[in-house]
């Protein structure tokens, strides 16, 4: 069993902030990879764009490690990418539709589920974010 959790913030203002985006991937309960970045800043840059960035990393990640053979568990406390990405809420901002079909183009197929999960269960990857913030700052 794969297990991701990402996070992604826009500061010190969002919208129009800095982007930072975070990734934990796990197998069988033991970090395989962990990844954070900025994604720079931008008027244009928003929380959701951040946390649509660290899941196309993750998932990128998890291609690139050779583990899409496996079942993945995708957990976030971004209620829109994660209602999105299941199919439950339209896709609709400018910014977010073409983010959304590249994650959604990576992730055919997976066995992938996603799950919305409270901010205080993603606190390393938000931890990733701030570290990723706070590089640059």
């Amino acid at each position: 069993m794969i297990e991701v959790w990402t996070d992604g913030l826009c500061e010190p203002i969002n919208p129009g902030g800095t982007g930072c985006a975070g990734y934990i991937i796990k197998k069988n309960g033991k970090v395989v990879e962990k990844g954070s970045e900025s994604l720079g800043a931008s008027r244009n840059m928003t929380n959701n764009v951040a946390e649509y960035s660290a899941l196309i990393r993750a998932l990128q990640a998890i291609k690139r490690l050779g583990l899409d053979n496996e079942k993945i568990l995708f957990r976030s406390d971004s209620k829109l990418l994660v209602s999105q990405m299941k199919g439950e809420w339209k896709v609709k901002g400018a910014r977010i539709v073409p983010l959304h079909g590249k994650a959604a183009d990576l992730t055919k197929g997976l066995d992938i589920d996603f799950q919305w999960i409270p901010r205080e269960e993603n606190e390393e990857a938000d931890r990733l974010c701030r570290l990723a913030y706070e590089s640059i700052v």
